[in-house]
């Protein structure tokens, strides 16, 4: 019997021969090392005998699996491996499909150990360049096995730790093995995605908090791996697999309810933004900005996380987006603003704390890109804003909103030029949200205001309204543009400030009020635009005077803004005179009327029984503001005659008269308080003769000037006949001037017929001179039937 055996073993084929030596008597002794060599030299000089080799090792090791003889399970893996290694790419083929059923065949079986070695096997083989490509093969089992082994369980930490490593390892496998070849399977299907990206993701849980992975060192957890295998898929995904790899992590983050708190999405989606290729990165903000669309039911907290992600990661794409797309990313931020708004039944903390991360988010996202585009993006948005006309809650809601995105942006910019950050079509709209009715959208434009103006962060400074220095303010000579600036808007500005602080008596508006007019007057002021800013000056004095409507608190708290900007504005332009007498009333107020003087008198502190505004060494006199002026050599004509500012000037088209044409005569406003001797009777002003221009004819002109009550029914007379003009129809319209287009024709007629007898005239005298008195007659006779064009009649060319 023993020599039948042994006759039939010396029939059998060599490949098996060699292939059965590999094994010991003795499996505790492991791989015969120099029979494994024999079958190794073997291989490689007969390769058309290496698939055979494969399936007899195959089936050698199903057998021993079967019988649970795993210690000659793992002599054959370990042979299979060395044979993997020793064979050129060229032969690859035809020994894989033996490896991979073998691979396979051991992870089906319910020992760990079988499965973690057959795991690192594939790890191997994924590593293994092919030159030539097997479209025909198939992965799905190996990719659903290696995502249930990252879910491993197992009560023993270490061994749960193993099958979990080996898991991933086999999944990064898979897609080094088929990312890089589009003959093989694809991996970027959903079937793939679905189960890849939520195993890696659930690994990633397990750590507190990300880790920046060192792609040299080897990693030695679950969530420290996992993390690396998903910046490895994420930075092949091309442009149109990076959404296969984000739905999944979408929707592993909405059925674990991970989006609140959001620390574990926050770090996932900054492990994709760095992973990505940067020309992509576009497509992760489109696609989460598409996923809080979809969740705009869903509870505030959760759009809020979803918003706050969005805010983290926008920045990273902002670098990459340029031009339309950088406008789309904004529009879509703003739509979700609005309908928050719109969809806000009461203002609730968490819906504010939503659209607060939508702000945030636009600001990130426009603090990435360079000042001109910073500029577009804040355009875009003051077209987005409300008329502020309109007063419902809704409309005035959304102007807060907006302008709240508006001020975010605008935190983010840095000034250079007046001229750029406050182009008119910008501007003009920001000066009508100035004078809304609205106090919070005022603040609002109040700080939009001191963020674009303040060059210099001197706006914390000037939180404090004081007649006393401010020992680190940083002021600059105004350069040439900043003067033009000043000569074009200044007025405009200054004039919208001015009606917005004479509102009401509200703290917070005053102080930022005086807070970015007193950061013109660092930015502009100088001898060649102090004059505007004077004028400022006395309209809030006037104002606090002359509006009876005013509480006694108002009127002290405009007459406290006025002197601190004056003698802001002597020291900011270097003006001795003027800076001495600033003082003076200062010293005159703090003696008679501290109340006229900072701080401020709030809803606190009791208003004066009595104010002594009539009392002229109390107030800023024009004239002596004039003579400061005039004693250090500046021109001064136009605080002397000009006309302060009024109260509800809207239109920015009535633009005032520019301060260069200063010999232009000028009406001036005589204040009933004032007389002909404050001058001599304001502080530590000497009596002095009065200017040449001060003589009878601009006295003569101050007299003829119509009253308040005249202007007022001028101004009735023009808003009914623009009325007229806007609702009458047009064929009253014509009914109503016929009579004086007749007039005006028959005028046009006697003209023309004047005309043309002496023309005729003339011509008959020629005539008669060159050629006699019968060509006379013919000519006249043919200029009479020749009626000239200018008699005919165009009554339609008079009609409104």
């Amino acid at each position: 019997m023993m020599g039948c055996c042994g006759c039939c073993s010396a029939l059998r084929p060599r490949y098996k021969r060699l292939v059965d030596n590999i094994f010991p008597v003795n499996p505790e002794d492991g791989l015969v090392k120099s029979n494994m060599e024999k079958l190794t030299f073997y291989s490689l000089r007969s390769p058309e005998k290496l698939d055979r080799i494969g399936e007899y090792l195959y089936q050698r090791a199903s057998k021993d699996i079967n019988r649970k003889r795993y210690k000659f399970v793992e002599i054959a893996m370990e042979a299979m491996d060395l044979l993997l290694m020793a064979c050129h790419a060229q032969i690859l083929n035809l020994f894989v499909e033996s490896f991979l059923r073998m691979v396979q065949k051991l992870m089906e079986d319910v020992n760990p150990t079988l499965q973690i070695m057959a795991t690192n096997s594939f790890v191997r083989f994924a590593n293994i360049e092919e030159d030539t490509p097997s479209y025909h093969r198939r992965y799905d089992f190996f990719i659903s096995k290696f995502s249930s082994m990252c879910y491993g369980n197992n009560d023993d930490l270490e061994l749960r730790d193993s099958i979990r490593m080996a898991g991933i390892k086999g999944l990064q496998g898979v897609i080094r093995k088929t990312v890089s070849d589009d003959l093989v399977e694809n991996i970027w299907e959903k079937q793939h995605m679905e189960k890849i990206v939520p195993s890696l993701l659930y690994n990633m849980q397990s750590s507190s908090g990300s880790k920046i992975v060192d792609q040299e060192a080897t990693p030695s957890t679950p969530p420290v791996l996992a993390e690396a295998v998903l910046r490895e898929l994420v930075s092949r995904a091309s442009f149109g697999h990076i959404r296969a790899v984000l739905k999944p992590l979408l929707m592993h983050l909405d059925n674990h309810k991970l989006w609140v708190p959001n620390r574990f999405a926050i770090d996932t989606f900054r492990i994709v933004m760095i992973s990505i290729q940067p020309q992509y990165s576009y497509t992760v903000v489109e696609t989460l900005m598409s996923h809080l669309d979809q969740n705009l039911a869903s509870s505030p907290k959760t759009r809020t996380s979803l918003a706050v992600v969005l805010s983290k990661i926008i920045a990273i794409a902002a670098g990459e987006s340029v031009g339309p797309s950088a406008l789309d990313i904004i529009n879509n931020l703003l739509t979700h603003l609005k309908t928050s708004v719109s969809t806000q039944h009461e203002s609730t903390p968490e819906e504010t704390q939503y659209q607060e991360a939508l702000i945030n988010a636009l600001g990130e996202f426009a603090n990435h890109h360079p000042d001109y585009q910073k500029i577009e993006i804040m355009l875009f948005i003051m077209n987005t804003v409300p008329d502020p006309s309109k007063k419902n809650k809704g409309d005035q809601l959304l102007q807060n909103i907006l302008l709240k995105s508006l001020l975010k942006v605008g935190t983010q910019y840095r000034t250079v030029s007046f001229e750029k950050a406050f182009p008119v079509s910008f501007l003009q709209p920001l000066l009508k949200m100035a004078r809304a009715s609205s106090v919070a959208i005022r603040v609002i434009v109040m700080q939009i205001f001191q963020q674009l103006l303040d060059r210099h962060q001197n706006q914390h400074l000037l939180n404090m309204i004081s007649v006393t220095n401010y020992p680190t303010l940083t002021v600059e000579q105004a350069s040439r543009s900043d003067i033009l600036f000043t000569h074009k808007h200044g007025s405009n500005i200054l004039q919208a400030i001015l009606d917005g602080m004479s509102q009401e008596n509200h703290m917070e508006v005053l102080k930022l009020s005086y807070n970015t007019a007193g950061l013109m007057v660092v930015e502009m002021a100088c001898s060649e635009t102090v004059q505007e800013f004077l004028l400022f000056v006395l309209s809030v004095q006037q104002v606090a005077v002359a509006e009876v409507e005013l509480s006694p608190k108002h009127r002290c708290n405009l007459h406290s803004i006025a002197i601190s900007i004056l003698i802001l504005i002597g020291r900011c332009t270097g003006i001795g005179p003027l800076v001495e007498y600033a003082e003076k009333v200062i010293q005159a107020r703090t003696e008679d009327a501290p109340y006229l003087l900072p701080p401020l008198l709030d809803n606190e502190k009791p208003a004066p029984s009595t104010l002594n505004t009539n009392q002229p060494h109390l107030m800023i006199d024009k004239l002596a503001v004039a003579e400061c002026l005039q004693q250090a050599g500046l021109e001064h004509n136009r605080v002397q005659t000009g006309t302060p500012y009024s109260l509800n000037q809207t239109d920015m088209s009535a633009h005032r008269h520019s301060w260069v044409d200063t010999s232009a005569p000028r009406n001036s406003i005589v204040d009933a308080n004032y007389d002909a001797e404050s001058v001599s009777s304001s502080p530590g002003v000497q009596k002095r003769s009065l200017p040449v221009d001060f003589n009878f004819e601009s006295m003569k002109r101050v007299l003829a000037e119509p009253t308040e009550a005249n202007k007022r029914e001028a101004r009735e007379k023009q808003a009914a006949i623009g009325r007229t003009f806007r609702e009458t129809a047009f064929e009253d319209l014509v009914r109503r001037t016929e009579p004086q287009h007749d007039v005006l024709q028959n005028k046009l007629n006697e003209i023309f017929n004047s005309l043309s007898a002496e023309r005729q005239i003339n011509c008959g005298n020629q005539l008669m001179t060159a050629a006699g008195a019968t060509v006379v007659d013919g000519a006249n006779s043919k200029m009479n039937q020749q009626r000239p064009i200018y008699e005919n009649n165009f009554p339609e060319l008079f009609f409104y």
